[in-house]
């Protein structure tokens, strides 16, 4: 990417400093379209990015111990099966299912707590990160973060840099208010705005010319498609597909999974039931 123009953004003075050149004033405001038109684009994949981290925990949270409890009726089953007819082909199934809910031996043992078959402890992660060990946050953010959180993007972004210090300064400031966003900590949100607003003035633009506007509307086109592929590989995903299902209650979703799982085991049951009655 051509990165020096990462950082700089086109303005009004700059437009009437190239009035004289021709095609430059149109050329500025292309700019500036194409810039605010990436700040709308990025703001929509960072809020779905967070929905779908957060959706992702949550199903693991409250699905995870169904699925689990799915697998062991399945294993019990196929062990049924095969010590009821001693078939070696059945005694192969049971085997390959015990094997799938079965702990990988000796893991927690070496590393002493820190890991066991599922990955790292919640309490290894949380001193690795210095975070601490907690539930899942909520699928979304509360309406009211998701407003602060496009209002500070719309303010604090990088692109809108005046100079190099400034878009340092935004570039700080914006990966404290993605984290902010991340947790859905509306309150923390509001002193950021706050923090903001009280901020230092932006740096007088400089103008720039012509052959910088084309430089920077190639970058924006680059980090566009960057962006683009982030989304679709999002969408894409399995839980990204099942959040586009129901955007407006994704709750509700996890509640009618959830209700589907409990039927498949009480017939997982029934059938064990009668196998082993």
């Amino acid at each position: 990417m051509a990165e020096p123009y990462a950082g700089r953004v086109m303005n009004p003075e700059a437009e009437n400093l190239h009035a004289e050149e021709p095609g430059t004033q149109r050329l500025a405001q292309a700019v500036r379209t194409a810039e605010q038109a990436l700040i709308e684009f990025e703001i929509a994949v960072e809020t779905f990015r967070v929905e779908v981290e957060n959706f992702s925990r949550l199903h693991h949270q409250r699905l995870g111990p169904m699925y689990a409890q799915l697998d062991e009726l399945d294993a019990q089953i196929a062990e049924a099966m095969a010590a009821r007819s001693g078939d070696a082909e059945d005694l192969r199934r049971a085997h390959e299912a015990r094997a799938l809910v079965q702990p990988l031996p000796g893991v927690e043992e070496l590393f002493d707590g820190w890991m066991d078959s599922e990955g790292l402890s919640p309490e290894a992660s949380a001193m690795l990160t210095e975070r601490p060990v907690r539930p899942p946050q909520r699928v979304r953010p509360s309406d009211e973060a998701r407003r602060i959180f496009r209002e500070l993007v719309r303010k604090a972004h990088p692109d809108l840099a005046q100079g190099e210090e400034d878009r340092v300064r935004r570039e700080e400031f914006i990966v404290r208010v993605n984290a902010a966003y991340a947790d859905g900590a509306e309150a923390l949100l509001r002193e950021l705005a706050e923090e903001w607003a009280a901020g230092p003035a932006p740096e007088e633009p400089r103008p720039s010319p012509a052959e910088e506007l084309y430089a920077r509307l190639e970058w924006l086109a680059q980090r566009k498609e960057l962006l683009a592929a982030v989304a679709a590989e999002l969408e894409g995903s399995a839980i990204g597909s099942m959040i586009k299902m129901a955007p407006d209650d994704p709750d509700r979703l996890l509640e009618e999974i959830a209700e589907g799982l409990a039927t498949q085991v009480a017939e997982r049951r029934a059938q064990l039931d009668s196998l082993v009655g």
